[in-house]
């Protein structure tokens, strides 16, 4: 089976680089970063807006699991695309700050419930929205694709006062290596609004009962960490070049 080329025309990024170690005695608990309703092209389509990545070693340290999330608020009949290429990134290396030689964990849909994975010699294809996902003939890469519920926290009315501060604070702040400097009481006034919602009541979860659409990916870590075993991981969506239709 050949690897459909990642295309160029990039919709969303997962945006932080996940650091993390891939051998069991420098494991540190797992890395994760959030960004929901991204720029205008992932907008576009809602299942190339990437809204949560997280990735996590396996206790024993056997296993690395990759979780990319998209689709903010996706309601019942929402689905993944195959208009749309799903990318994991990782990076490896033997020490912090100097990871390299990328291997890539790529995932299409050839139908709203049948999807394709690769991971460097490894495939698997089927309906992935079983619980226990479908698994590779080596048992090495297992994937589930599915509606599930939204781990992101946070207060949006706060949020939105924290920025108007913010904005309201731009003209008068000073700035040590590009971070803005302030005082006390103005850090403690975002913390509060931060921690409060518009009628200053305590924070409450916006996107409580809100869902995603998960692409969860656990896979013997020996086909990515080429060059060492820390690794670095990040996501990213694409369009298929191989869906009819596509530019």
């Amino acid at each position: 089976m050949t690897i459909s080329r990642v295309s160029q025309r990039v919709l969303g990024l997962g945006a932080l680089l996940l650091p993390f170690a891939a051998a069991a005695a420098l494991r540190p608990p797992g890395a994760s970063a959030a960004d929901h309703i991204d720029g205008p092209s992932a907008q576009i389509d809602p299942a190339a807006d990437i809204s949560d990545v997280f990735a996590w070693m396996s206790a024993d340290a056997s296993r690395l699991n990759l979780i990319a999330n998209v689709f903010y608020s996706a309601g019942p009949t929402s689905a993944f695309s195959p208009a749309v290429q799903y990318a994991f990134h990782i990076e490896s290396g033997t020490e912090y700050g100097a990871v390299s030689d990328e291997a890539l964990v790529l995932c299409q849909f050839y139908d709203v419930d049948r999807i394709e994975c690769w991971a460097g010699d490894e495939y698997v294809e089927g309906d992935p929205s079983d619980p226990a996902g479908i698994t590779s003939s080596s048992g090495r890469l297992r994937v589930f694709a599915g509606r599930r519920d939204d781990p992101f926290f946070m207060e949006f009315d706060g949020f939105k006062q924290a920025v108007a501060m913010v904005i309201e604070a731009a003209p008068s702040l000073s700035f040590v290596d590009g971070c803005p400097t302030l005082d006390t009481d103005t850090q403690a006034a975002l913390v509060g609004q931060l921690q409060s919602n518009a009628l200053g009541a305590p924070a409450s979860d916006t996107f409580a009962d809100s869902n995603v659409l998960s692409l969860v990916v656990q896979l013997d870590p020996a086909l990515v960490n080429v060059n060492g075993p820390l690794l670095a991981v990040w996501a990213s969506t694409h369009a298929n070049p191989s869906f009819v239709g596509a530019p």
